[in-house]
């Protein structure tokens, strides 16, 4: 016997018991955006190599060690999407989309790959939604991208979350923060670890991200962003908070946030669940203004998020939400004989191309196990077609779960408008 393939380490298979999950909430997730007036974006899954090094930027952990990159059979670098918002851009940029009306409002569903330790919520290949909003400056819009992400949150029913919000600053005012970070962490250089060495020169803030406990412990004294803002970026901060206080979002002030990429500038954020342990970051984002023009495009001001669906599933298996249950097929149609069988096969058939969610057993098993398979089904009706039903062109309609019965007429239109 052949050995059996397994799937690829870090990779999930999403099975039918679990499918009606994501489903629900991928689809709740797509009517609060559409609700918010963002429409869908569709990204190819590969792109060139080029576009997450000068988007994402090559100081980062994705960039440096994560990406899934392989050259095609062109001898082109190609790398499997490590996010979404790089690939937004170019397609915008691509296709004309920041030269029509702004502010344009755009979201996405789809699965990234990164080459990191496997652990819950955190795979090598994960599902998020994004949301990106390009042409607006204002603090309104901060506001209105957090408002999205907190409005899928509690109608998921998701409650022990809390919003952290800081500001990094700009490209006017970053570089006295990075020159007070080297200077910080240089004193410390022999106790960093390796990783964070590397970082100190190249970029000194993605040191505040390390997970390591002795860089981390070196890093809670380390200056902070918010102490070396710009007046543009500080006013801009201030009118972040003060327009979530108008609109009743809570939020905690956290100077330690950097987020991952380097793309950010100015408002930064994170939705943290208190009972996800280490992988309590079920959505993050924030500004990054610059990110249009470093890709060659004009200067566009953006601001956007991703939420982890592998995340929210864990923390909603957390809170303990129930998901609806799919529902069963509307009719299950039984069969005795060879004529109830025949009639049965082109009578599902016909349902079904009318919009009805019927099924018959395909397997022929005995009446008696046909009626456990429809119970198994949850079906919600039942006819049982035999010779005589067949002759009389009717048959008793039974309610799987009031036990009530009719007289139906098996004419496909009129059965479907008993239904």
């Amino acid at each position: 016997m052949a050995q059996m393939i397994t799937s690829p380490r870090g990779t999930s298979d999403v099975l039918p018991s679990d499918s009606y999950k994501w489903q629900f909430v991928e689809s709740k997730l797509k009517e609060v955006c559409e609700r918010f007036n963002y429409s869908e974006t569709r990204t190819p899954t590969f792109e060139h190599t080029e576009l997450f090094q000068r988007g994402v930027g090559d100081a980062t952990d994705v960039v440096d060690k994560e990406m899934y990159t392989m050259q095609d059979k062109g001898g082109r670098s190609i790398t499997l999407r490590p996010e979404g918002t790089a690939g937004v851009v170019r397609s915008f940029m691509q296709n004309g989309v920041l030269t029509g009306t702004l502010p344009v409002r755009s979201y996405y569903l789809l699965s990234c790959f990164r080459y990191e330790k496997p652990q819950a919520g955190r795979l090598r290949e994960f599902h998020q939604l994004g949301i990106e909003m390009f042409g607006s400056p204002f603090p309104d819009a901060d506001c209105e991208v957090i408002r999205v992400a907190k409005t899928a949150l509690d109608e998921l029913g998701i409650k022990k979350v809390r919003l952290e919000l800081n500001s990094i600053g700009c490209p006017k005012c970053r570089p006295k923060y990075r020159q007070s970070l080297y200077n910080y962490f240089k004193q410390y250089e022999d106790q960093l670890c390796d990783t964070c060495k590397t970082r100190l020169e190249k970029n000194p803030m993605r040191i505040l991200d390390c997970k390591s406990p002795i860089c981390s412990g070196i890093a809670a004294n380390a200056p902070v962003a918010l102490d070396y803002l710009c007046e543009e970026c500080h006013d801009h901060f201030e009118d972040v908070k003060r327009l979530l206080s108008e609109a009743g979002v809570s939020y905690f002030v956290n100077p330690s946030i950097v987020r991952g990429l380097d793309y950010y500038t100015k408002t930064v954020f994170e939705f943290v669940h208190e009972g996800a342990g280490a992988q309590g970051v079920v959505c993050g984002g924030g500004r990054y203004d610059g990110l249009v023009e470093s890709l060659g495009g004009p200067s566009t001001p953006a601001i956007g998020f991703g939420m982890g669906i592998e995340r929210l599933l864990i923390v909603a298996e957390n809170e303990g939400i129930d998901f609806p249950l799919p529902s069963g097929p509307d009719l299950f149609i039984g069969y005795i004989g060879d004529l109830g069988e025949s009639k049965t096969r082109s009578l599902v058939f016909q349902l079904q191309c009318n919009g009805v969610k019927a099924i018959y057993d395909i397997n022929h098993r005995s009446l008696k196990a046909q009626m456990k398979y429809a119970n198994k089904l949850r079906s919600k009706k039942m006819i049982v077609l035999g010779d005589d039903e067949v002759t009389s062109n009717s048959a008793i309609l039974k309610d799987m779960f009031s036990g009530e019965e009719q007289t139906v007429d098996i004419d496909p239109a009129r059965l479907a408008a008993a239904l």
